[in-house]
C-alpha cells in the first residue's frame, strides 16, 4: 500500500507540473535582473565561472540574489541552481524538477522510496516524497545515493542541505571571493 501510494503521489505531482526547461519557467534560465555580484554591483546574467578545483578541495562559485547564496550542481546529470542552505536537512526539489528527472529517465520508480514528513522554516509539518538521487555532482566530486525530498509545491526553492553537506569534512564560505570550498 505504501509503495502504491508513494508512486501514485509522485505520478500526480509529475503530471501537474510545469517543465523547468520551458521558456516561462525562470528557475534555471540563467538570467535574472536581481542578481548581484559580491561587490554589490548588479549584473544582468548569471555567469558560469568554472574554477579549477585543487586535489584536496572542491570550489564552487556562489551567485548572490537578494542576499541568498546559490550554487550550480548536477543531479543525475542535470545541472540545476540550488540555494546553499546549511539549515535544510536534505536536498529538496520541487515536482517540476522531479518531472524533468523522470522524463529524462534519470529518476526511476525504484528511486521513489517513501512518503516523508518534514518541518519547514515556518514550523509547519508538510508531506513530501523521499527519493534516492543516484548521483549528485558538486564541482569535481560525485556523491552516490543521496536521499532527497520532493516537496509538494511546484514553486518550492531548490535547497542543497545536510544530506550532501554532511558528506564533506569541512565546508568554507569565502565571501571575499564568492566561493564555497568543500573539503
Amino acid at each position: 500500500m505504501k509503495r502504491f501510494f508513494c508512486s501514485s503521489f509522485l505520478c500526480i505531482l509529475l503530471l501537474g507540473c510545469n517543465h523547468p526547461e520551458s521558456k516561462t519557467y525562470e528557475r534555471n534560465q540563467g538570467e535574472n535582473s536581481n542578481t548581484q555580484s559580491l561587490n554589490g554591483v548588479s549584473n544582468n546574467t548569471f555567469t558560469d565561472i568554472e574554477i579549477e578545483p585543487s586535489e584536496s578541495s572542491n570550489t564552487l562559485q556562489m551567485e548572490i540574489e537578494d542576499g541568498v547564496r546559490y550554487v550550480w550542481i548536477q543531479i543525475n546529470g542535470i545541472r540545476l541552481r540550488f540555494i546553499f542552505d546549511t539549515g535544510a536537512s536534505s536536498i529538496s526539489i520541487s515536482p517540476a524538477e522531479a518531472t524533468v528527472l523522470y522524463r529524462q529517465g534519470t529518476l526511476r520508480k525504484e528511486d521513489i522510496l517513501d512518503v516523508e514528513y518534514f518541518q519547514d522554516a515556518t514550523g509547519r509539518i508538510s508531506e513530501g516524497t523521499k527519493i534516492n538521487l543516484r548521483e549528485v555532482k558538486i564541482g569535481n566530486m560525485i556523491l552516490e545515493d543521496v536521499n532527497a525530498t520532493i516537496v509538494d509545491n511546484v514553486n518550492a526553492p531548490l535547497l542543497l542541505g545536510q544530506t550532501v553537506l554532511e558528506r564533506f569534512g569541512k565546508i568554507e564560505i569565502d565571501n571575499d571571493n564568492g566561493q564555497i570550498i568543500f573539503k
